[in-house]
C-alpha cells in the first residue's frame, strides 16, 4: 500500500494512525477560543488541529432554506455565515500551532480559500461534500501536496471518480476517509468495514471521520480494522452555542480517546505469533515438559511410571512434550533425580 508523507510523517500501514483534533467551527468567531481549542488538541497527544475556512456565499445557494436535523429554524445560509472563520486568523493560529507543536490543518470548501491556506498547511482537506467537486478535486491536487479526503454520502462509483480525478493531476498523495453524515452518527450507521474495502480498491491509506459522540467505539475499532488516520471532533464543552458542539467531545474526552488509541495500537502488535519478553517469565515457570517423577538409573528405561509432562517451575525445564512418546522405552544415559527435566542427551 502506497504511503503517503504529510511533512516528515508518513501515513499508512505499519506507521502509527494520523490523528487529527477537529476544531472546525467550534471557535464561535472568537480568535482566543481557537487558540484554546490549539491548546486542547496540542495537549491530548493529537497529531494535527483541523478548522475550516469558507465563505457562506460560496457554500450554499442564497435560497437553501434551513437544513432539517439542525433544527435551528434559521437558514442554513445564515448558520454557515455566522460560523466564518476570518482569514486574517491563519497566520496567528499557524503561529500558535507552532508554538504548542502541533500540526496546523484547515480545510478548504472553494478555490478561494484554498489559495489563501495553501502557504499555511502541508496537507489538504477535502471535506465530504466537496468530494464530488471535481474542477475543485483537481485543484486541489494540482497543489502538489498530500490531501485527506472524506467520503461521507458518497457511492463507490463517485469515490472512484474522486480518486481518478485527483490522481489524473499527476499528484497521488491521497489519503481516503470513510464518513458517515449523519451528526451525530449512531454507532450501527459508521460501517467500518468499508475501510478495509476501499483500501483494498485503491491501494491509498484510508482512515476514519468520526461523527459518532463516544470517544472509544468506532476509533478503537476503526484502528482494528487498519485505519490509518483518524478525524474526531472537539470542543471545549458541549454547552457552547453552536451546530458542531453537541456532537464532538469535551477536553477530557479527546485525550483519553488519542491514549486509547495508541493503546489499541500497541496492543494490535505486529502480527508474528512469538514467546514475547513479557511471556518469558511465565513460559519457563508453566509451560510443560518432560520431567523425572521418581530416581531413574543410568540404564533404566523411560516409562509412564517415572516421566510425565508437567510444569516445571523454578526446576530446569526438561524437552519439548513432543518428544514424550519418543523417549518411552529408551534407556537413560545417566541417573536422573526425581522432579529434574529430561534433556536430550539423556536417551
Amino acid at each position: 500500500m502506497k504511503i503517503v508523507k504529510i511533512g516528515n510523517r508518513p501515513v499508512g500501514d505499519s506507521h502509527p494512525c494520523f490523528i487529527i483534533a477537529e476544531a472546525g467551527s467550534n471557535h464561535n468567531g472568537k480568535l482566543q477560543q481557537a487558540l484554546k481549542l490549539i491548546d486542547v488538541a496540542a495537549k491530548s497527544g493529537a497529531d494535527a488541529v483541523k478548522f475550516q475556512l469558507f465563505r457562506a456565499d460560496r457554500l450554499y445557494v442564497g435560497a437553501a432554506g434551513s437544513a432539517d436535523y439542525l433544527k435551528a429554524g434559521k437558514s442554513i445560509y445564515d448558520i454557515i455565515k455566522d460560523m466564518e472563520m476570518p482569514a486574517a486568523w491563519l497566520p496567528k493560529i499557524v503561529r500558535h500551532c507552532r508554538k504548542r507543536g502541533i500540526m496546523f490543518m484547515c480545510s478548504s470548501f472553494d478555490e478561494q480559500s484554498l489559495e489563501l491556506i495553501n502557504r499555511f498547511t502541508p496537507v489538504h482537506k477535502i471535506a465530504s461534500y466537496e468530494s464530488n467537486h471535481l474542477p475543485f478535486i483537481k485543484k486541489v491536487a494540482g497543489k502538489g501536496k498530500p490531501a485527506i479526503m472524506s467520503t461521507g454520502a458518497s457511492p463507490i462509483d463517485e469515490v472512484r471518480e474522486s480518486v481518478k480525478a485527483f490522481c489524473s493531476t499527476g499528484n497521488r498523495k491521497l489519503i481516503l476517509m470513510q464518513c458517515t453524515a449523519k451528526y451525530p452518527a449512531p454507532a450501527w450507521a459508521m460501517n467500518l468495514r468499508a475501510i478495509a474495502a476501499m483500501k483494498k480498491e485503491f491501494g491509498l491509506p484510508v482512515g476514519l471521520s468520526d461523527h459518532s459522540m463516544d470517544p472509544y467505539v468506532a476509533p478503537i475499532a476503526a484502528i482494528a480494522l487498519g485505519a490509518n488516520a483518524l478525524e474526531k471532533h472537539f470542543t471545549l464543552s458541549r454547552k457552547m452555542k453552536g451546530p458542531d458542539h453537541k456532537f464532538a467531545l469535551e477536553p477530557g474526552e479527546l485525550a483519553a480517546m488519542v491514549k486509547a488509541v495508541r493503546q489499541a495500537e500497541a496492543a494490535l502488535g505486529n502480527g508474528k505469533k512469538i514467546v514475547l519478553p513479557e511471556e518469558k517469565e511465565l513460559y519457563l515457570f508453566a509451560k510443560r515438559a518432560v520431567h523425572a517423577t521418581k530416581a531413574i538409573r543410568r540404564g533404566e528405561k523411560f516409562a509412564v511410571h517415572n516421566v510425565a509432562v508437567l510444569r516445571p517451575g523454578k526446576v530446569k525445564r526438561g524437552v519439548h512434550p513432543r518428544y514424550y512418546e519418543k523417549l518411552l522405552g529408551k534407556k537413560a544415559k545417566r541417573s536422573i533425580a526425581p522432579w529434574q527435566g529430561i534433556q536430550k542427551g539423556d536417551f
